[in-house]
């Protein structure tokens, strides 16, 4: 079995896989006679095919158990799938590089703030959705149309937190001054 600490998700260290979307780090204009500050272009959304096109979804998870057990990775070679977290969900993502197999010595963990989303490349193997704490709801872009946009590749993987982080269950969170 691979066994993965997950570390904190940066631009930089995921930049192989995809962006890391975080208005903290990003430009802004305002809109809307200057009530608005817009976060523009934060990702590629990719939608290959004659007949493709964006789809805009919410999507709702369950909390994982840690350690996280995987037993494949999926990916989605037709376009890109992005997700960011609507109510500061913190979530583990795991990745590999886009391939017909997965080296095992190329898979990643990293384990975002809450704040941060992200935007998997067309064909990055990627773990199912990992949410941490409490049920979390996302904003998902994808892609939508004709093909098959998915494929799993058997693997099992185990990830970890690094020493000492806990995860905090979402009612004790609140319950913290």
């Amino acid at each position: 079995m691979l066994e993965l600490e997950a570390r904190p998700l940066t631009p930089e260290a995921f930049a192989p896989f995809g962006e890391v979307i975080d208005t903290r780090t990003s430009d802004y204009f305002h809109i809307n006679a200057g009530r608005t500050r817009r976060y523009h272009d934060l990702a590629k959304v990719e939608t290959l095919g004659e007949q493709a096109r964006a789809l805009i979804s919410i999507f709702v998870s369950q909390p994982v158990a840690l350690p996280l057990e995987l037993a494949f990775l999926e990916r989605h070679p037709q376009g890109s799938q992005a997700f960011m977290p609507l109510h500061e969900e913190r979530f583990i993502v795991v990745v590999a590089p886009s391939g017909e197999a997965i080296d095992p010595a190329e898979v990643r963990a990293f384990v975002t703030d809450g704040r941060q989303g992200v935007n998997y490349a067309a064909g990055t193997w990627h773990a199912i959705q990992s949410v941490l704490e409490r049920e979390g709801e996302f904003l998902v872009v994808d892609r939508g149309g004709e093909g098959n946009n998915c494929d799993e590749h058997p693997i099992d993987i185990r990830v970890t937190l690094p020493q000492g982080e806990a995860v905090t269950p979402h009612s004790e969170q609140e319950a913290t001054p």
